[in-house]
């Protein structure tokens, strides 16, 4: 189940990216009758067109297609406002402590041990 719940996510999320070469194998297989039919420049062989016309209106029209879907995304995304008050003031005011008040640590201090008094010198080789 998950290997094809996987398998259509992977087809939906690449099948925008391979919509022009679908387009391209469509004038690929139906050459023919796009060069007989719907070309523009039929009447006028020596132009050797061959229906790339066809092609680059249809390229053309998906690509605007493409952009106009953008562009309503971007205009229907959600906006985010942040406000935020000025603070114009600032005061740190120092806590004075009594001088028969402790103060307070969350840890203990470990014991202080003297360094090695004697250094040890290196081996001889």
């Amino acid at each position: 189940m998950r290997v094809t719940l996987l398998y259509i996510w992977l087809i939906v999320t690449i099948l925008p990216t391979f919509s022009q070469w679908g387009t391209i194998a469509y004038y690929h297989v139906n050459k023919d009758y796009i060069t007989r039919v719907l070309c523009e420049n039929r009447d006028k062989p020596q132009l050797h067109c061959e229906g790339h016309c066809y092609l680059a209106k249809r390229l053309k029209a998906q690509e605007e297609k493409k952009d106009q879907q953008t562009g309503e995304q971007v205009r229907n995304l959600p906006t985010l406002h942040l406000f935020a008050s000025p603070v114009t003031i600032f005061e740190f005011l120092p806590k004075p402590i009594a001088d028969n008040q402790q103060l307070a640590f969350p840890y203990q201090l470990a014991a202080y041990q003297a360094p090695l008094a004697v250094v040890v010198p290196p081996p001889c080789v």
